[in-house]
C-alpha cells in the first residue's frame, strides 16, 4: 500500500512539473508594417509601421501595447493625415495557440502640421501566427474624431479602415 501511495505522488508530482513547463508566461517584442483601404473621403489608403509588447498571461491570453507610426493618404501635395497610435489590448488565441482574435483601444495623436488634434482609436482584429516569428493580421480601425468629407462637402468626424499587418515576432 505505501509503494502505491508513493507511486501515484511521484506521477502526480511529474504531471504538475510538465503543466509548469508549457505555460509560456513572458515577455514577446514584435515589428510590424502595415497598409490598408480607408473608407472615408478624401482619403485612399493607409500605411505605417508599429512596435507591439506583448505580455502572455498563459498560453492563450496576452495584454498588448502597441504603438507606430501611420499615414493616410490624400491626392496633392502635403495633404495626408499622419498619427501616432497608442494603445493597449487583448489577445486570445482560439485555435492550437494559431489563430487569435484581439482587441485594442488608444488614442492617436496627429503629427500632420495642418492637424495635431487627437482620437480615440478602436481595433478589433484577427490573426495567424507563423510559425514562432511571422504574425499575419487583419484589423478594423476607426479612428472617432479624425475629419472626414460628407457626401455634400461639409467636414464630419470619424474615419475607419481596414488593414493587414504583416509582422516579425520574437521572445524577450
Amino acid at each position: 500500500m505505501l509503494l502505491l501511495v508513493l507511486f501515484m505522488g511521484n506521477h502526480t508530482i511529474k504531471a504538475q512539473e510538465a503543466k509548469t513547463e508549457n505555460y509560456d508566461q513572458g515577455f514577446r517584442l514584435g515589428f510590424g508594417i502595415n497598409g490598408g483601404y480607408v473608407f472615408q473621403e478624401p482619403y485612399h489608403f493607409s500605411y505605417g509601421g508599429d512596435i507591439r509588447l506583448q505580455y502572455d498571461l498563459s498560453k492563450r491570453y496576452s495584454i498588448t501595447l502597441t504603438s507606430g507610426y501611420t499615414n493616410l493618404t490624400i491626392s496633392g501635395n502635403d495633404n495626408d493625415l499622419a498619427f501616432i497610435p497608442v494603445k493597449a489590448g487583448y489577445k486570445t488565441f482560439v485555435w492550437e495557440n494559431k489563430f487569435y482574435a484581439m482587441g485594442e483601444i488608444g488614442a492617436a495623436f496627429g503629427t500632420t502640421d495642418t492637424y495635431r488634434k487627437t482620437s480615440v482609436t478602436l481595433s478589433p482584429s484577427v490573426g495567424y501566427i507563423c510559425g514562432d516569428l511571422l504574425d499575419i493580421s487583419l484589423r478594423y480601425e476607426s479612428y472617432a474624431d479624425f475629419p472626414n468629407l460628407k457626401d455634400n462637402g461639409s467636414i464630419g468626424d470619424g474615419i475607419g479602415l481596414i488593414a493587414v499587418r504583416l509582422a516579425y515576432g520574437f521572445r524577450l
